[in-house]
């Protein structure tokens, strides 16, 4: 049996996810729908299907599973159609721009009892995983996070009411990675330098920011961002433990302790590879573990609790990861 997978935005993610599941035997794809009809055209010839005119007409269609590639701004509708005709559902971060529309999307899909993915595909890592078995019975003390990058290339990503910023939109990764490795936040407290990094017109983001974090299980962590580089600098965690230090990030992991340093390095593509294989299993209903959305709405939590903080200029409570 091939699962029959649409898609939902034309961008560079998408074209990346396609890639993948064209060389899965198990996956056929069959048609995508974007508002820039061109991008659709181009990327329906690219990849052999069909370029939908409407969200209704790729549904109707046939399909099993829906890829939502689209920017912050415009996921909630996408999401719900999909749910509504049983289409299993694979969301690309950030969930929203805000907290509001996620939470809807949220019910909305586990009403529909379909299967549900979100492309944190830094979980997939064998670092991470590498991480997660250092670090297991540790009582961990200080969790610094960094995200030091550019601003991308699309349109949307330098306005707050169409990208959500820095910490929603690009941050997320590591803020979900530090909930995997540290447990769940309690309380956050972020201030950010309000003066743009782009001269583009409209351009309102943050272009840099700073946090305190306080988790649950007493550790604390900090997480330092901007977009003001022309490069990616580095984005990744450095967790301490007692007499440990580890450095972690999408493809490399770094351990020190009273012994030696080690540092190791995978190809990155492995761990989209991986997520995309364990959203076809779980369509499929074969034993897969994945980042659903369930699980996926807790770091959206977080990002956007990190967000508000910076808005209201004071520190921001949450309940332990549920909201």
């Amino acid at each position: 049996m091939a699962v029959r997978i649409g898609f939902v935005g034309a961008g560079g993610v998408a074209a990346r996810h396609a890639a993948i599941l064209a060389g899965f035997p198990d996956v056929e794809l069959v048609g995508v729908v974007d508002p820039d009809t061109e991008r659709a055209t181009s990327f329906a010839a690219a990849h052999r299907i069909r370029a939908d005119p409407t969200l209704g007409e790729l549904l109707r269609n046939g399909v099993d599973a829906v890829y939502v590639c689209v920017p912050p701004f415009a996921h909630g509708e996408p999401e719900a159609a999909a749910a509504a005709c049983g289409a299993a559902v694979f969301v690309e971060k950030p969930l929203a721009l805000d907290v509001g529309v996620a939470e809807v999307v949220a019910a909305q899909l586990a009403a529909a009892g379909v299967a549900t993915a979100v492309g944190h595909h830094w979980r997939y890592a064998a670092t991470v995983r590498m991480a997660a078995r250092v670090l297991e019975g540790r009582a961990l003390r200080l969790v610094s996070g960094s995200w030091l990058d550019k601003v991308p290339p699309v349109p949307w990503w330098s306005r707050l009411d169409l990208s959500g910023g820095q910490l929603v939109e690009q941050a997320v990764h590591v803020l979900d990675l530090a909930r995997l490795l540290a447990g769940e936040v309690a309380e956050v407290h972020a201030i950010a330098d309000a003066r743009p990094p782009t001269d583009e017109e409209g351009a309102d983001l943050d272009g840099a920011s700073a946090a305190i974090l306080r988790f649950s299980s007493g550790a604390v962590g900090t997480l330092a961002a901007t977009c003001g580089l022309s490069w990616k600098h580095r984005a990744g965690l450095e967790i301490c433990a007692d007499d440990l230090v580890l450095g972690v990030g999408e493809d490399w992991l770094e351990v020190r302790d009273p012994g030696e340093a080690r540092r190791y390095t995978v190809d990155p593509d492995e761990a989209k590879v991986a997520a995309d294989r364990a959203f076809v299993d779980a369509v499929l209903g074969r034993p897969a573990e994945v980042v659903d959305y369930v699980e996926a709405l807790r770091s959206h939590r977080l990002a956007c609790a990190l967000a508000a903080s910076v808005t209201a200029s004071r520190p921001m409570a949450l309940g332990g990861g549920d909201g």
